[in-house]
């Protein structure tokens, strides 16, 4: 027999009226230990402060001198020395990287030797024997193209950009093959089908890709190439050290120019922290959905989120 919905009764959960759910009020977890390392962190730094306060630093040497003629050298010249020696590892590493990969026997190794070498071997040692070379060699000899005394052909900035540049090769060389590395092989033997000559697709194909895995690591080998730079001091090279050594010579406050220079680096590797930033989102596009915001962006939204809710906790 069938049944007659209509006179089914309905159950008394039915019946009653129907409330919104409660809303669920939800309790942030204390973290304890935070506030414990910041009081600590906080305390240590307040301590550093006192101790640097109550030395005998003349503080006042640093301004002063920040802007020095020579310190000003200095800086340029160290500027000089890291972007040449920069380019110089950039260009070769990637010529070696290409060599690593070569399915060539004699190509590979003498790549894989190079690396293994100066990246084996010290760069203040590197730097050391190319300005001393002159003990061994007394002149060289290049036939028609250059012949003068090895003392007058090696000079500072020669042994600086070498001593840094080749060391730096084998690094960028690393950095470069493991870019090259990441992308997928298919993208080559598509390229070879469409009849792309192996140098085009590794200049058109591979390296474009590659760039978003070789920009990083290569930036904070530029970072790191600038301070090393303060190592060309045993070269007699006149770089930002150097100047600050000598000013604090002449003026008596040897650790305050020392102060100086550690400013000096910190404006210049904030400053290539900054390009270096940019750059990475550069290559990022296509790679990610959303871009991160810039540190410009991230203040601007920071600030309408305050003035947001300034304004609705001022009119509730």
């Amino acid at each position: 027999m069938p049944i007659d919905m209509d006179k089914v009764p309905e159950p008394e959960d039915a019946k009653a009226p129907r409330t919104a759910p409660e809303e669920i009020k939800a309790i942030p977890v204390r973290h304890f230990g935070r506030w414990i390392s910041a009081v600590l962190a906080v305390a240590v730094l307040g301590l550093l402060i006192n101790a640097f306060a109550q030395g005998k630093i003349n503080w006042g040497a640093v301004p002063d001198y920040f802007f020095d003629a020579d310190i000003l050298k200095g800086v340029r010249n160290t500027i000089t020395i890291t972007i040449l020696s920069m380019v110089v590892g950039v260009v070769l590493g990637v010529v070696l990287a290409v060599m690593r990969l070569s399915k060539n026997p004699v190509t590979s190794s003498v790549a894989w030797f190079y690396i293994w070498f100066f990246r084996g071997t010290p760069v203040y040692v590197q730097l050391l024997l190319w300005f001393n070379l002159g003990l061994v060699f007394e002149f060289i000899n290049l036939g028609p193209i250059y012949k003068d005394y090895w003392a007058s052909f090696m000079t500072p900035f020669l042994a600086a950009l070498l001593g840094l540049g080749l060391n730096e090769a084998a690094y960028m060389a690393e950095i470069c093959r493991a870019g090259l590395q990441s992308v997928d092989e298919g993208q080559t033997e598509a390229a070879h089908a469409l009849g792309m000559s192996h140098t085009r697709t590794l200049r058109r194909v591979v390296l474009p890709q590659a760039m978003r895995v070789i920009v990083p690591p290569t930036g904070n080998e530029f970072i790191n190439m600038l301070k090393t730079t303060s190592l060309v001091i045993a070269v007699q090279y006149y770089d930002l050290l150097q100047a600050a050594t000598n000013v604090g010579q002449t003026s008596g406050g040897t650790v305050e120019m020392l102060f100086l220079a550690a400013a000096w680096y910190l404006v210049l590797t904030s400053v290539l922290s900054i390009g270096q930033y940019y750059l990475e989102r550069r290559f990022a596009r296509g790679t990610l959905r959303q871009l991160p915001l810039t540190p410009w962006q991230q203040i601007k939204a920071n600030w309408f989120t305050f003035n947001h809710q300034g304004v609705a906790g001022g009119t509730s």
